[in-house]
This record gives C-alpha cells, structure tokens and sequence, in this order.
C-alpha cells in the first residue's frame, strides 16, 4: 500500500469542462431526518461531514458557504466556487466508494456536479454526475439524492490522492445546494493488486496481464488517411481529429455535379433533392485542414432535377407507404407490399456516361489550378455496386454481374485517369462479405451462384484484380490504385439493432476480430473466418500487386456506449498494424460520444494536438481478448505513444509493460477513457526511467500512454 501523503481534500467547485459520469445506488432513507448510511452500503472508512465536520476533517475553499452546521451544508456555486475540506494526515487505506447526499438548488438539476480527486503525484480524471446516474431518495426525502462515485473511476491508476474535487461541469445558477453525509466507504485491502485494490475492486478482482513493445523490430509506416469519416455535415466534426473525408453513401451514386442534386433512392422514397455543391464540401475540408475523398457515379444514371420522383402515386397508383412530408412520394411498393417495377429512368435521371464524370474530374482539377493545391486525393468508383438493383431500383432493374463491374471500372476509372493522371483511384466499394465473393447476379435463383462459376469459381475481387491488372498490362492504362470494400458487424444487434445489453456489447468487440484474426470464426449468418486486412493484402499480392487497401464505410454501432468506443479504438488500432491507406468511419461518432474518445485517443488525447505516431511498432499482450496494445514511434525515435484497451466490463488489469527494447525512459504519462467518461483525462506522470514498469487498465477502458525516451531509437525510418 502507498504511503499516503499528509493533507487530504474534498473540493466542492464549479468548472466548465464536462468530462465523465458517476455511479450511483439508492438507499433507503424511511423517515426524516435525513437519516445516517444504512444496510446495504459497506461500513465508512472515513466520515467527513455528518451535519458538521467529523472526525478532524476541516474547511477550505471560496465559494460563498455556511458550513459551521449542525445541519447541512450550504454551498452557492454561482460564479464557479468551490467548497474544500481538509484533513491533516488522512490516510484512510484502500477505499471503495465516495457518498454523499445532495440537494439542489432551486431551479437546478445535477448535471452540473462532477468530481475528481488530485495529490502529490497528480490528479485523476473528472468524474460527472448526470440524471441517469442519481439516486433519489424515496420520500419524504425526495428532492434529496444520494450519489455514490468508485474510487475506480476518481483514481483509475490508484494514486495516493489528498483532494477530491466534486464541482460542476457548467455555470450554475445562485442559491445554496445543500450537501450531508459525506464519507468514505471501505475497500477490500486483500485484492491482489494493490493498484486494483486502491481503486476499490473486490478480492481477486484484477488480472496481471504481461505486454511488450518492440521498439528495435522493422517498424511500418501509418497512414494518416486510416482516420476518416464519411459525413458531410456536423460542426463538432472538427474537433474530432480525422485526417479525410469522404463524399459518398447510397446517394452519391446518383450525383448530378452540375446542378447539385441527387435522388435520396431506397432510403427515402426515391426522392430527387437538391443538396450544397461538392465545392462547399471541399472547400470547407481545405479550411479545416482536412483531405478529401469523392465518390464518383458510375451507375450511369444522376437526378436531373430536384423535384421529380421514383414512384409518383399520381403515376404509378396507391403505395404501402408514402412520404409524410410529401405524400406523391411512394416506397415503390404496391399497398400488398409487392415491389412495383422501376422506371422509365428518365422520370428522374438523366444518362451520366464516362465523359460526364470526366468532365466533374476536369472541373474539379481546373479549380485546384486556380487555388494551388490539390483538393481531391482518392476518388472511389461509385458505392455498393452489389445492391445497385435494390437500392436504386428505380433506374437499375437487374443485377450487376462480374463482366460489367470490370466493364464500368475501366471505362469510368480510364475517365478519371485522363482527366487526372495523378489521381488515386479506388474501387469496388462492395458492401460485406457477399459483396467481396460474389456478384449480384449470383444472388438468382437460390444462390445457385452461377455468375462465379462462369468466372472461374473464384471470388469476386479476384477475378476483379485480375481483369483490371491485364487491362494495365494490355493498355498501359492504371484504373485501380486501392481496393475498397466496407465492412460492417452482421450479428444480430450489433450493428443493426445497436443492442448494449453486456452479451450484445461483448459479441461488439469480439466482431471486431473478422477484421485480422486468422482464427476468429463470424458470430454471424456469415460463419466463417472473414479476416479482412489481411485476406485484402493476400489477394493484393497474388493477382494485381501495388494497389493500397481502403476501407471506405465501417462501423461497429453503439457510439454512445463504452463498447463501441472499444470497437472503435480497436478497429483504428488495426488499420494501423496492417497498413490500411484510407478509412472511413460511417458517418461520424456521435458528440461527446465514446466513439469520438476513441478517434481523440488516437488524434488529439492531450488536448494540445498529442496523437498516435507516424511509424507503427510491433506489440503484444498475453491475452489479446482481454488486452489490445497498439504502439507508435516518431520518425526521430525518441517518442513512443501505444494506445492500451481493457476489453473486458468487470476486470481491473494489471499490465506489466517491457518497453526495454526502446532504452532509458525520460518520461512517461497516462490518459484515459473509461466507462461512464465523457472525455479524456490525464492521469499520473513519471519521470521513471524504468523501462518496465506497471500501468493500471480500468474495465472498459482506453488508456494512451504518451511515452518520451531519454535518447534516439537506432535509426529513423521503417527498419
């Protein structure tokens, strides 16, 4: 057990940075008084305030307070006070939870509470109280309630702390909130971490977990692209850290770029709309510092208006659903729910051949000429070609087989080629794992997979490089820089149905393993080993070497949930230890959302521009269903960030990190996004030259450890 140094504090203020979420747990309170802890709350270590100071603890602080009891205290938050309590030599041993009851002021909700604890060695991450988390009291104690924060969450890397810090994450109105029964809960001391142990988990609760960075083996460079989204809207994106964005989705395939419309298909009643212009896109990427990519139609067919519609029910007759905004809108579909037959085309689009897309490209390129820099990086081949018949059935009414997919590559990416012979060219942009084996055409008839047969039996990207590599190797002519396919979760509410229950969100992080694990078997309809990055790369290699591997849409869902932040995370991780180009998260994690923490731990964790690094170096963990280690070095070597992820909800680790391979240590320090967080937080700072050394990992956490070495890693480029 750490010493634990002489002075010990609670600080109740007000701050302005919402950060992170307590845990709470009701008590009974059967009659007034407000009465002391009852059963069902394990005994206080320590109380602080019971009506009044209690056992040495004493006042700090500036906000305006009466705190001399007996009775509660009375604190008014207003102007950003704070109220301190200070004890001389507290040193109360492991800890499980911090209560207190509180009552707002009048007008106010909780929200604006939040509590940290700090030390001699630094302070732990805000922990906010929010609606969701509060326990009321029943009555006649009801505009009480009572919050219970773990010690877990206050102090995740177990530091001997000497304040805790309870204060609001937005300005709070005048008038007094009071707040009683403050005190500490016990610990169990015989857990065998004494990290875990501190932190308040149970007996034989934590796991020693070994990991190690391997600073001297062949390091492989990150592609900055691999943080992208797939949004066009959303201001908060910008503090998100994405590097790229892509113009793209089921209506992109029906872009018309020169009046800036396109139809909204399956997704919305086949509606033509008029949406901002591509340029608004671009620029507004180039002002924010942020590259761009752009899909290009080769559907052949682009809304020629923004007023005409698939299925008009003046035309085509009465239809299951229609559009409550704009009921001559229909889903295509005949009040029996059979599918009424598309077209004629011209209804709603005009003819978008090769040259209609080159033109776009010259257009694009002729203002970059005027600008001095290039605004489009990647241009992707149109999106989803496999469900063209489903999603834009109004124009396309069969399904797209092997022969014309290669037909419309080369004749669409030699367009873009002429116009731009510098450009990166992506394609197909296949949708899932059907999409990467077979045609549309195989679809028919049962799946009697026919279309395949007729190809050699060989999966559709295959034959796809194939083609296209004898096309380069015919003409001279490159259509294909990277191979673009997507990649989303197909178990059941995973991604669909975003279930969070704790089976569903375990099933979350496991699906994340159809990306590169040679041995996971899809808990899927799919029941098979997809390994994604790594099937990518063999097929690269064996029929058309060179070309780069982007994935154009991924997601895993539950972005508000600490289980998507992990797959999240994990997914980012992955990118970067298989050399993926491009990446396109779909759409964009939501605000303040685990998932954004996730792209943040990788793109800005220190909230001064700290990222994950340019170069990425080998690592491993002992259990890497419980344990991912991502890790990173400069170019100069001498700075090494790895991003660690507690998988599992309930399990403290201990991970015992071998960094010996990369020399002295000068300085090291943790970050950390655990469950409940709403951001970030720093955690303690070393300046340790161990070179082994114990990092504690939260359940449900993302921890970045930001590490500088005392001198250079032999070398700095890829060894």
């Amino acid at each position: 057990m750490r010493t634990r140094v002489a002075v010990a504090l609670i600080v109740l203020s007000a701050c302005s940075r919402d950060s992170s979420i307590g845990r709470t747990r009701a008590l009974p309170a059967p009659h007034p008084p407000l009465p002391p802890f009852e059963a069902g709350v394990a005994g206080l270590v320590e109380t602080i305030y019971e009506g009044g100071y209690r056992n040495g603890w004493g006042d700090w602080g500036w906000a305006k307070r009466d705190v001399a009891g007996p009775g509660p205290a009375k604190v008014d938050f207003s102007d950003w006070g704070g109220w301190i309590l200070a004890k001389q030599g507290f040193a109360p041993g492991p800890v499980g939870r911090l209560v207190f009851r509180v009552k707002p002021a009048a007008g106010e909700a909780l929200d604006y509470l939040q509590i940290k604890i700090a030390g001699s060695e630094g302070e732990g991450p805000e922990v906010k109280v929010t609606p969701d988390e509060i326990a009321r009291m029943p009555p006649p104690q009801d505009d009480w309630s009572e919050i219970q924060v773990p010690t877990a969450e206050l102090d995740p890397d177990g530091l001997p702390f000497d304040r805790v810090i309870i204060h609001a994450s937005r300005r709070a109105s005048g008038g007094w909130t009071l707040l009683d029964h403050v005190g500490f809960t016990a610990g169990d001391g015989s857990a065998p971490s004494r990290r875990a142990s501190a932190a308040g988990f149970p007996p034989d609760a934590s796991r020693l977990i070994a990991a190690s960075i391997a600073c001297g083996a062949r390091a492989t460079h990150i592609s900055p692209r691999i943080y992208g989204t797939a949004s066009t809207d959303g201001e908060y994106q910008w503090h998100l850290g994405a590097t790229i964005r892509r113009w793209g989705g089921n209506t992109s395939s029906r872009y018309n770029w020169k009046i800036s419309a396109h139809n909204l298909a399956n997704d919305w009643f086949f509606e033509n709309k008029g949406i901002p212009s591509y340029t608004h896109f671009l620029e507004d990427n180039a002002a924010h510092g942020v590259e761009s990519a752009v899909t290009v139609p080769m559907l052949g067919w682009v809304a020629k208006d923004t007023t005409s519609l698939g299925f008009p029910v003046d035309v085509v007759g009465p239809q299951e659903k229609t559009d409550p905004y704009l009921p001559r809108a229909g889903n295509g579909k005949s009040k029996d729910g059979t599918l009424i037959p598309g077209g004629p085309e011209a209804r709603t689009s005009v003819a978008a051949p090769p040259e209609f897309m080159k033109a776009w490209v010259q257009a694009i390129r002729a203002a970059d000429a005027d600008a001095g820099q290039r605004s489009v990086v990647e241009y992707i081949l149109d999106n989803e070609p496999a469900l063209w018949h489903e999603t834009h059935r109004d124009v396309r009414h069969e399904p797209i087989g092997y022969d014309e997919l290669v037909e419309r590559t080369i004749a669409y990416g030699t367009a873009i080629r002429q116009a731009d012979p510098d450009a990166l060219i992506a394609g197909p942009a296949e949708w899932g794992w059907n999409g990467y084996l077979y045609s549309a055409k195989d679809s028919e008839g049962h799946w009697a997979k026919a279309d395949r047969k007729a190809h050699g039996d060989v999966p559709l990207i295959v034959y796809y490089l194939r083609k296209l590599r004898e096309y380069e190797q015919k003409t001279g002519v490159r259509v294909l820089d990277a191979v673009d396919l997507h990649f989303y979760p197909q178990a059941p509410g995973v991604f669909g149905d975003q279930g969070t229950d704790e089976k569903t969100n375990a099933l979350r992080i496991r699906q994340t393993r159809g990306l590169w694990d040679p041995a996971y078997t899809d808990e899927s309809w799919i029941k098979d080993k997809i390994r994604l990055l790594p099937r990518m790369r063999e097929w690269i290699d064996a029929n058309y070497p060179g070309r780069q591997i982007s994935i154009g849409e991924w997601n895993f869902g539950a972005e508000n949930n600490m289980s998507g932040g992990l797959a999240t995370a994990e997914a980012l991780g992955r990118f970067a230890q298989f050399g993926v180009d491009s990446a396109f998260f779909w759409k964009v994690p939501a605000e303040g959302s685990p998932s954004m923490e996730a792209f943040v731990a990788y793109r800005n964790f220190d909230g001064k521009g700290g990222r994950f690094l340019d170069w990425y170096l080998p690592s491993q963990t002992a259990d890497d269903t419980l344990v991912s280690m991502f890790a990173s070095r400069d170019a100069e070597g001498k700075h090494v960030v790895a991003v660690l992820l507690n998988l599992s909800p309930s399990v403290p680790i201990d991970a015992t990190i071998d960094a010996s391979s990369c020399g002295a240590i000068a300085s090291r320090q943790t970050f950390t996004l655990y469950r409940g967080a709403r951001a970030i937080e720093p955690g303690a700072s070393s300046s340790d030259a161990a070179s082994k050394f114990d990092q504690f990992l939260p359940p449900y956490s993302i921890t970045v450890l930001d590490v500088h070495l005392a001198s250079a890693l032999p070398g700095t480029a890829a060894k």
